[in-house]
């Protein structure tokens, strides 16, 4: 589609005054694609059309004709930009009569023809060729009003020498009140003149006949004088009168020469004034006629000095059309002094547009500065590779800068600090922010499904890493200075460096042909830039990509420690903006992919930099147990592994974000993610592993604190609370059944929402090490519980020298089985303090064991009188019914084994023996064993 041109624009006339017929040049934008497109020009308010002559798109020549109007603008149409406007004036000064010997103020063209009558080419003024009466009869006196016509006759004029010129307005104007006969003659005068132009020179020689003949006759009179004069002094030399002294010729001829040298005498003087007088009004005239010139290098310093560069290349453009092909030498001088001062200005032009930095205004404008001065070379090309060159630098530079503060700083540290204790306290190279461990650890106990709130302490504080600040940096250094390059490249390439309406179209044409010859050389720079952006960020944040050479020109950081994961999601973020800050210029994408390729690799690096510190935060949060329970047993441990694990995904949410263009890279390497998260998980499982194991030596208790306004919190406990090992095993039980049910569940939805892929796997996999965790765990509760009691049975059965076949009348439950279920209940009050839903797990277990154990026990009695298979019977069913809500198939089937190796009872009394003995234990330790009963009594907080 092609492009509409805007409107014409006058900015300059020379000479800016004059009467009419002074030939002017006109200097603008826009004004015209060629001659045949320029359809109006008008100056003053007459249209001088006829006289225009278009030069180029910027220039056109014409010649002032009698205005109207004294003072006017200059007004251009074409075609392609209809009516345009302007931003000078011309001053139409009036005719007046000089004679020939006066000093005029105005140039006035003279144009050559030929005198056949002097045989050579003489200059006549413009004025004489037109006539100022046409009709050769006078004017009136009286005139119509100019806009009575004006509005009498729209669109034509007066003027015979207009394009629209009207007859009848001329009439109207000059001869209202003329008679017919005066208009007659008027008639018969334009004939003549008609008649007369067509005859041509033929006529010219008719008019002038007469005068011929006078002439030649003229010359004859001379010739015969010419002759009777040789004629007497021939007959006076014949007769010696000639030599005769006072002879009347003689004397004559002596009067003659003594007048002759008298004169000279008077007149040499006031001759030689006015030679002199005469040169000098010559000189004058000639420095007033071109004062233009010899003041153009003072004007051109003048106007240098104020920046009009304009006006300075306008007046050179005037100069250079005028007096480049200049004979006189005088006028050579001067113009080569011009030409200096114009050199001096291409390179001061030159150096301005080297300059750095520098808006994309100002150099578009010093190059159509250069273009129009017409200078050496290619101006927009050494201003791209300047500009290319400087941003290389600017890059570098930045490098240089916070790497030499990097080295200066740890000079100053290593004096202040020769031991390098400052280093324990804080890391400014590492991540001083609190890490996910210390803003859980400053905060209040979570309870199962609480909000996690990080207090800011009042000396938290932190430092912006150094290889932060640089990427920062450098982001500022490309953003900043790579879209003017660009834009500089673009309008190289569109020829709008020279004019944006292409009036110029030999230098648009120009550029053009250049940058497609310099296209490859382009993309070099682009793609050396790029790279060295790339380059640069990864000596930063990634030395282990580049090689030995690329790290001694883009490394020489000092990495004490390796960047966090909130660190590198803030690089990641400043990249990402480069990234699209270039992609809105339209750099083809291949020039981009090296970008594209460090985005993948940082996110890469801060996916697995994230999940290791966040392994290394989850030891950290194990390690600050405070072992203080909710209501279901469970310590504010999971609820904090679940925050930090939630954190770390949020944290990663930026990163793991899949931009246009990018690639997922979580799909990318997801096994290692998932193997990652898998680890983190057990590295907490471990963790719990190891609290369980360690003794009552080993457990810090300066961390912990009682919250004595939680209504949650058992009254009783001290803050100097130290659980025991069995404690801690009930309470690492208690969580690890909370993070099957719960936490892992929640986690996984967590995983899933933020794109990870194979959670079944993560959650199977921790689920089931968890699951392992727990039976080893219960295992060794059970066993620490359980073999006392088991082992107290036996020596309780035959204490005293017990015998099963020489024994007395059962009077109730023997002591070693009410020791043996107090000893029961002990665990189960244990159990229940810490979480009433490990109650049914612990206690079937133990009486299994208690069972298996009777069971044993009546299978190795050989045989049992009757009133041992009473009493042996009264001890079991009382231990059956007591533990009968937690009793399993195991438990049962040990206490039928047990049951059916005693006699049976046939007599009735003994049954009701049985029975009575039965009832008044469970009357005796009724309190005992309630506790044994199902209930809805919440367990005591500890």
């Amino acid at each position: 589609m092609s492009r509409v041109r805007q409107p014409p624009l006058v900015t300059g006339i020379s000479p800016n005054e004059g009467t009419s017929w002074t030939k002017v040049t006109i200097r603008g934008e826009n004004l015209g694609t060629g001659p045949a497109d320029l359809v109006g020009l008008s100056i003053c308010g007459h249209n001088c059309l006829l006289t225009a002559e278009w030069m180029s798109a910027s220039k056109i020549v014409c010649r002032v004709g009698p205005a109207k109007d004294d003072k006017g603008e200059i007004i251009v149409t074409t075609k392609s930009g209809g009516h345009g406007t302007s931003t000078v004036s011309f001053k139409l000064l009036k005719a007046e009569k000089i004679g020939i010997l006066d000093q005029s103020a105005v140039w006035v063209d003279e144009m050559n023809y030929y005198d056949m009558r002097t045989d050579r080419y003489k200059g006549i003024s413009p004025l004489s060729l037109r006539p100022s009466n046409p009709l050769g009869i006078d004017f009136d006196k009286g005139k119509v009003p100019l806009k009575d016509l004006e509005a009498l006759f729209p669109g034509v004029s007066g003027e015979f020498t207009s394009e629209n010129f009207s007859a009848t307005w001329y009439l109207i104007e000059n001869h209202s009140v003329t008679s017919f006969d005066q208009l007659r003659m008027a008639a018969s005068n334009l004939k003549k003149q008609a008649t007369k132009k067509n005859e041509g020179s033929l006529a010219y020689v008719k008019g002038g006949l007469s005068t011929f003949f006078e002439a030649q006759d003229a010359l004859a009179g001379l010739t015969e004088l010419g002759s009777l004069d040789a004629a007497i002094h021939q007959r006076l030399e014949s007769d010696g009168t000639e030599r005769v002294e006072g002879s009347m010729t003689q004397r004559l001829e002596n009067v003659l020469n003594r007048a002759s040298d008298t004169a000279d005498t008077l007149f040499q003087e006031v001759l030689g004034r006015k030679d002199k007088a005469d040169s000098t009004r010559n000189a004058l005239n000639v420095l007033q006629r071109f004062k233009f010139l010899f003041n153009l290098p003072l004007n051109i310093e003048r106007n240098i000095q104020k920046g009009d560069y304009d006006v300075v290349i306008n007046d050179y453009e005037k100069a250079k059309s005028l007096f480049s092909n200049t004979e006189v030498s005088v006028f050579k001088k001067v113009y080569a002094e011009v030409e200096t001062r114009i050199g001096a200005l291409r390179s001061l032009l030159l150096d301005k547009l080297l300059e750095t930095p520098s808006t994309l205004h100002d150099q578009k404008r010093y190059i159509r500065y250069l273009s129009d001065l017409h200078a050496s070379g290619d101006p927009a090309w050494q201003c791209i590779s300047a500009q290319h060159k400087w941003i290389l630098g600017l890059m570098q530079n930045c490098k240089e800068e916070f790497i030499n503060y990097q080295r200066e700083r740890g000079m100053r540290a290593a004096a202040v600090d020769p031991v390098g204790l400052g280093a324990i306290a804080l890391d400014l190279e590492g991540d001083p922010r609190p890490s996910a461990f210390s803003r859980i650890r400053d905060t209040a106990p979570l309870s199962k499904g609480g909000i996690l709130h990080t207090p800011r302490h009042s000396t938290w504080h932190y430092e912006t890493p150094q290889q932060v600040q640089f990427v920062e940096k450098l982001s500022d250094v490309v953003i900043g200075q790579l879209p003017n390059f660009w834009k500089l490249w673009i309008s190289y390439v569109n020829g709008s460096l020279f004019s944006e309406t292409g009036e110029k179209s030999g230098q648009v044409e120009k550029s053009k042909k250049n940058a497609r010859q310099r296209q490859n050389d382009f993309k070099k720079m682009i793609e050396e830039v790029t790279h060295r952006l790339v380059k640069l960020v990864r000596g930063a944040l990634l030395p282990s990509t580049l090689t030995e050479l690329e790290l001694k020109l883009y490394g020489g950081w000092e990495n004490k420690t390796e960047l966090t994961g909130p660190w590198l999601t803030q690089v990641i973020h400043t990249v990402r903006v480069i990234f699209e800050a270039l992609v809105a210029l339209e750099i083809p994408n291949d020039l981009l992919q090296v970008i594209q390729d460090l985005l993948l690799e940082l996110r890469h690096h801060c996916l697995l930099v994230t999940l290791h510190h966040t392994a290394d935060d989850v030891k950290r949060v194990a390690e600050k147990e405070d072992w203080v329970v909710d209501n279901e047993g469970i310590t504010s441990l999971p609820a904090q592994f679940e925050q930090c694990m939630v954190q770390m995904l949020q944290s990663l949410k930026e990163p793991m974000e899949t931009k246009p263009g990018e690639v997922n890279i979580l799909q990318l390497d997801q096994d290692q993610a998932s193997e990652l998260c898998v680890d983190i998980i057990k590295v907490f499982i471990n963790c719990l592993e190891q609290l369980s194991t360690k003794t009552d030596r080993d457990i810090d208790t300066s961390h912990m604190s009682v919250d004595l306004a939680s209504p949650n919190l058992f009254s009783g406990i001290q803050e100097d609370f130290c659980p025991t090992l069995e404690q801690r095993l009930l309470i690492i039980l208690s969580n690890c059944q909370y993070l099957e049910k719960h936490t892992f569940l929640n986690l996984a939805e967590h995983f899933e929402k933020h794109g990870f892929t194979g959670t079944e796997k993560i959650t199977r996999v921790t689920v089931h090490a968890v699951k392992e965790l727990d039976e080893s765990l219960f295992d060794a509760y059970i066993e620490r519980k359980s073999d006392p009691i088991v082992g107290s049975l036996e020596p309780g059965i035959y204490a005293g020298h017990f015998d099963w076949r020489d024994c007395s009348t059962p009077t109730g439950v023997r002591n070693y089985l009410k020791e043996a279920l107090v000893n029961i209940i002990t665990v189960h009050a244990e159990v229940f303090t810490v979480s009433k839903d490990l109650v049914p797990r612990v206690l079937t277990r133990i009486i299994e064991g208690v069972a298996e154990e009777m069971s044993r026990l009546m299978q190795c009695v050989s045989s049992f009188s009757k009133n041992g298979a009473i009493q042996a019977r009264l001890e079991i069913d009382s231990l059956r019914d007591a533990v009968a809500s937690y009793l399993s198939s195991e438990s049962h089937a040990s206490f039928k084994q047990a049951l059916e190796v005693l006699p049976q009872l046939h007599n009735g009394a003994d049954k009701k023996l049985l029975e009575e003995l039965l009832n008044k234990f469970k009357s005796s330790m009724q309190l005992q064993l309630t506790c044994f009963q199902p209930s809805n009594v919440q367990p005591v907080k500890r």
